[in-house]
């Protein structure tokens, strides 16, 4: 699938950068028990490494609070996916199993601090631009609201934005159902290409592992 980023986004952004997956033939089910205690293990140990830390002083959750700040949204009202997953791990409110593929997005977005999006390629349409949302651009989000996406980065086909490190629209999740994904790995801009790399390939590896099929993976950006 051609994905690029907007010229400017990549102005804004220079070091801007993305982990691009691609997977063909995947069986996504329900978590095995190995990743629902790995998640679930992560959690706990996040929970106490927070004790007496804000949130914000994490470096991948600063960095990204500063891209919001760059392409004017407020970070504190539209906190991006990977800092609304450890406020709730603060709280305890720890994420319960949903299922394979997105189990392994939320280990690997805790793990990482960066936002992680997946999407069924089926129900995407042509190229994909990263970009940043127009004005009176917004779409029914996996959070069950009507999200402006004024300002935010969104990624988009010809169909319109499908997505966003802030939440993803109900257009194109995986399901049960899914056999071809695009997964895009939010990285931050500080990340080095050997490091983004190595992330990357370790989440399409960890991916496979658990659901089968082939799999191709770039680094998108600087």
């Amino acid at each position: 699938m051609e994905i690029q980023i907007s010229p400017n986004l990549a102005n804004l952004i220079p070091d801007f950068k993305l982990g691009i997956i691609e997977y063909k033939n995947i069986t996504v089910g329900p978590s095995p028990q190995m990743l629902i205690g790995r998640l679930q293990m992560h959690q706990e140990s996040t929970f106490f490494e927070l004790e007496n830390k804000n949130v914000t002083d994490l470096p991948g959750i600063q960095e990204w609070r500063k891209i919001f700040k760059l392409t004017g949204k407020d970070p504190n009202r539209y906190r991006h996916s990977a800092e609304a997953l450890f406020r709730r791990v603060q709280k305890q409110n720890f994420l319960s199993s949903v299922q394979s593929a997105i189990d392994l997005n939320n280990f690997f977005s805790l793990q990482y601090q960066v936002p992680i999006g997946i999407y069924d390629c089926e129900k995407l349409s042509g190229p994909v631009t990263i970009r940043i949302g127009q004005e009176n651009e917004e779409y029914l989000g996996l959070n069950g609201r009507l999200n402006s996406l004024h300002h935010l980065i969104v990624s988009s086909d010809q169909q319109g934005p499908f997505g966003s490190p802030f939440v993803d629209s109900e257009r194109s999740p995986v399901t049960e159902n899914t056999k071809n994904a695009l997964q895009i790995i939010y990285l931050r801009p500080s990340t080095t290409q050997e490091n983004a790399e190595r992330l990357t390939e370790s989440l399409m590896k960890m991916f496979i592992q658990f659901h089968g099929g082939e799999a191709t993976y770039h680094i998108q950006g600087c």
